[in-house]
């Protein structure tokens, strides 16, 4: 039977504990110890980075380190002239309206090459032509006749007509006729197949 009065003899202590035991608590009655100092996560993890970024370019030649800044330069300017005010290496959450406005480039003139059986225009042919086309917004070139047009739509006062209240980038010229041979050696001119200029219309 086990009674509740039981004792514990405490574990014997070496004679170094027991001197740093009695200091203490001499000590422990004129002040209380000093708690060591930590430093702050904050900097602990700056300086971690630091390092990591340090290590890692001691890894890069001078050429590399060249070609990295260079890089950022470039998209520094890129997001100043897009109307930024901040390096587009860390976005923000929610930063939708700066992508779209990024998105919202302004018309110009564009080229790509592809096959004449990629125009769809209803020829068999693998040659290949130089085609130019017009893309981007014009939001810069909205007029009262736009805001007005826009405004008419919006109180049914233009109701069946289909009519478009914002200027499209549209071709202004035309480059010169494009001609080719098909798959059956027959040949072919097609004439106002990619822009020359474009412009908002």
């Amino acid at each position: 039977m086990f009674n509740g009065s039981r004792k514990y003899s405490p574990l014997p202590s070496s004679p170094s504990s027991s001197r740093a035991s009695s200091s203490s608590s001499s000590s422990s009655s004129s002040s209380p110890p000093a708690a060591p100092r930590r430093s702050p996560r904050a900097l602990q993890r700056h300086s971690s980075l630091l390092s990591q970024y340090s290590s890692l370019l001691e890894s890069y030649t001078e050429g590399e380190i060249r070609q990295l800044i260079s890089a950022l330069v470039e998209r520094y300017s890129q997001a100043m002239n897009s109307g930024g005010h901040e390096l587009p290496l860390f976005p923000r959450a929610g930063s939708r309206r700066k992508r779209a406005r990024a998105r919202h480039k302004p018309c110009a003139l564009k080229e790509l090459e592809v096959s004449v059986s990629e125009l769809g225009l209803g020829y068999e042919s693998d040659e290949t032509v130089l085609f130019r086309y017009c893309s981007g917004t014009c939001e810069a070139a909205v007029r009262s006749y736009d805001l007005s047009l826009k405004s008419m739509r919006s109180r049914k006062r233009i109701k069946k007509e289909k009519v478009r209240a914002r200027p499209c980038c549209r071709p202004l010229a035309y480059d010169d006729d494009v001609s080719f041979l098909d798959a059956y050696n027959r040949y072919y001119t097609v004439n106002e197949l990619s822009a020359k200029e474009c412009g908002c219309v």
